[in-house]
């Protein structure tokens, strides 16, 4: 608690108290804080300090007030290479982050003409059609929606799939991920559908990704759209040299 006698000024012990609370996990990513009357009540302390606290709090970056709204903890961003090899899992593991993952669909469908021009295929392919809801720290990050040729993955209509994929297909049929290809990055916004399962508002804006992946033999594993809330994703660009070359 709060020490009165302590030379430390009590806006910066509260202000500790929060962020401990915040790295602790009691109060979670997007979560909303007590209202100043609340805190002041909680911890003994007038409006003032409380202001000063969270003020120096959202100067940090651990909370964000949003107009007419309140205050909340800010959302961690799941940070990633642009290499669309890395998996979910492996991006989460990298930010000290929990995934977990729940299938939506799992379904045999045969590709639509559009969608088949977009990725370069013939159309009415079969293919295994499983979408994935995917999070971090138990917050929707990612609507996966993967397709993949029946012929050779109908298998993946009985498997679990509520962890990595690529292990689970390195581990136990060893099919090796080797690369990605025709990968584009775009941004839209959530529809209606869209928004109800990640759980932001309909109209926000989403990382839309499509890409294709293939294996060590060559063979396409999957084709996939990704949609990816924005506000909770940050993707960085592999660094880059221009060797022997110094202009």
């Amino acid at each position: 608690m709060l020490d009165a006698n302590n030379t430390i000024p009590l806006y910066l012990q509260l202000k500790e108290l929060i962020k401990n609370a915040i790295i602790l996990k009691e109060y979670k990513n997007g979560e909303q804080l007590p209202t100043e009357p609340e805190l002041c009540s909680q911890y003994n302390v007038s409006r003032i300090t409380v202001r000063k606290a969270v003020e120096e709090l959202c100067k940090e970056g651990f909370l964000v007030k949003k107009q007419g709204k309140g205050t909340f903890v800010k959302q961690r961003k799941l940070q990633r290479k642009m290499e669309h090899l890395l998996s979910f899992t492996q991006a989460c593991a990298n930010n000290g982050m929990t995934p977990s993952t729940s299938v939506l669909k799992r379904e045999i469908v045969r590709l639509e003409e559009r969608t088949a021009e977009e990725f370069g295929m013939e159309p009415d392919l079969e293919m295994v059609m499983i979408q994935r809801l995917r999070k971090a720290d138990g917050t929707p990050v990612m609507l996966e929606n993967n397709y993949y040729p029946r012929e050779r993955f109908g298998f993946l209509l009985e498997e679990r799939m509520e962890g990595s994929l690529y292990q689970l297909l390195e581990e136990k049929y060893g099919i090796v991920i080797e690369s990605s290809r025709d990968t584009y990055l775009d941004v839209g916004k959530a529809d209606a559908q869209q928004a109800r399962i990640l759980e932001v508002g309909c109209g926000e804006p989403l990382f839309c990704m499509q890409t294709k992946i293939y294996d060590r033999e060559n063979a396409l594993v999957h084709i996939g759209r990704e949609y990816i809330v924005c506000e909770r994703y940050r993707f960085g660009l592999v660094d880059y040299y221009r060797s022997g070359n110094n202009e």
